[in-house]
């Protein structure tokens, strides 16, 4: 059986917002397995459980290079919060989505192989990239970027340094703009219900479904009716649909005015979205969470067997 540790636990609950007790049963039954434990918590709480999925873990910025009709975006890593205020970091992750708008380079290592000059470092980004490291005594990454090119217009909004948001377009400025923040509040996954991807409608439904047959088990053992097959499964995708609404770009209500949606506010507007790119620090990345009390533990029975 898997150890679960206070760690454990108080990750699940930073994830959920659930009960301490229950994230620790939940990790109990999902054996150890962080995502299966927070789909077990999501069937018995409902989206109660997943209210905190946005929160991210691994430090670094979002920033964005646009000019004209051709922009860039770009997610740069480090390890600590503390870098993300370095002028030279700074420096280097605005350079590094210039760079990308104006060459187009075909993946991270071609990125680092461009020319560019820095704090004494150079000839390439990669030279001054790993040259920062060591006069700054911390890790740092290119994690990912997207060039825009397709001849749409374009629309940018930075929240802070953590969320970035391009928005490519045809039509009104203002409404396009509107809809970068909006992204940037409510995280779509897509444009349309059509284009959620497949492995989220399943997920969606599984849990759906979960949650069915445990309802069905408790009104069985409190000796209540429990509902027709047919109409669980008109429940379950009725929660598919909501779930679909809720999470493409078009469908949801739109923040600065939640009596109509986005798709209604841009015909309103008499402009086209054809795309948006969200970046959110650190999205998918695990970030070690030191146990202190642990690592003095470890440091007192060190010093005592060297005593």
């Amino acid at each position: 059986m898997a150890t679960i540790t206070a760690s454990m636990v108080a990750e699940l609950r930073g994830k959920t917002d659930a009960p301490m007790m229950e994230c620790k049963k939940a990790l109990t039954e999902a054996e150890g397995n962080m995502e299966k434990a927070e789909e077990l918590l999501r069937v018995k709480l409902g989206s109660k459980a997943g209210k905190a999925a946005a929160r991210v873990t691994a430090e670094g910025v979002v920033v964005n290079s646009v000019e004209g009709n051709v922009g860039a975006l770009l997610e740069v890593n480090c390890e600590t919060d503390f870098v993300t205020k370095n002028d030279s970091f700074l420096a280097l992750a605005n350079a590094a989505a210039a760079l990308i708008a104006k060459n187009n380079p075909a993946d991270v290592a071609a990125l680092g192989a461009l020319a560019y000059e820095q704090d004494g470092f150079g000839p390439t980004l990669e030279d001054v990239r790993k040259g920062l490291i060591g006069k700054i005594g911390e890790n740092m990454t290119f994690r990912r970027f997207k060039r825009f090119a397709s001849g749409a217009k374009l629309a940018t909004y930075l929240h802070g340094t953590r969320i970035g948001v391009v928005v490519e377009f045809e039509g009104d400025d203002v409404a396009a703009k509107d809809v970068a923040m909006h992204v940037a509040a409510m995280k779509p996954v897509s444009l349309s219900s059509s284009e959620v991807p497949a492995e989220l409608v399943e997920r969606e439904r599984s849990v759906a479904a979960a949650k069915a047959a445990e309802d069905a088990a408790v009104a069985t053992a409190a000796g209540k009716p429990v509902q027709s097959a047919e109409i669980v499964t008109k429940r379950i995708e009725g929660g598919v649909q909501k779930f679909l609404k809720e999470v493409s770009l078009f469908n949801q209500a739109f923040v600065k005015n939640d009596k109509q949606t986005v798709e209604q506010m841009l015909k309103a507007a008499g402009t086209i979205v054809k795309g948006f790119t969200l970046y959110v620090v650190g999205e998918g990345i695990e970030k070690k969470v030191d146990d202190f009390a642990a690592e003095v533990a470890a440091q007192v029975a060190a010093a005592k067997q060297a005593a």
